[in-house]
């Protein structure tokens, strides 16, 4: 099951999320997780907008950045979203249950 962030703002509820498809939009529109420490007033934003993306894609990054603003215990709040973040990149390297069917590969070098 897909870690979710859930919350209601003016009515509205809002499940975040990240999936491989909104995490690879995110790399191309330039997000670095690895950037957070040296520029965090930039990832840090992009991280939070980037969980719309599954969900909320349209929602217009005013409402976003507002929401962002008001969100408490912004610490906590981040260290989900990078938890969030890293799940869908760990079932990309997951290995496939064991099933006909596999590739089994070698090399020869």
């Amino acid at each position: 099951m897909a870690k979710t962030l859930e919350f209601t703002y003016k009515g509205k509820d809002y499940v975040l999320e990240y999936t491989r498809k909104s995490v690879q939009e995110m790399e191309k529109r330039g997000f670095v997780a690895a950037d957070a420490d040296t520029k965090p007033m930039t990832v840090l934003p992009m991280m939070f907008e980037g969980a719309f993306l599954a969900h909320h894609r349209f929602e217009k990054k005013e409402v976003i950045d507002e929401i962002f603003s008001k969100m408490s215990d912004k610490e906590n709040l981040i260290a989900k979203l990078a938890e969030m973040y890293n799940e869908p990149i760990m079932t990309l390297l997951d290995e496939p249950s064991e099933k006909e069917g596999n590739v089994n590969w070698t090399v020869n070098w």
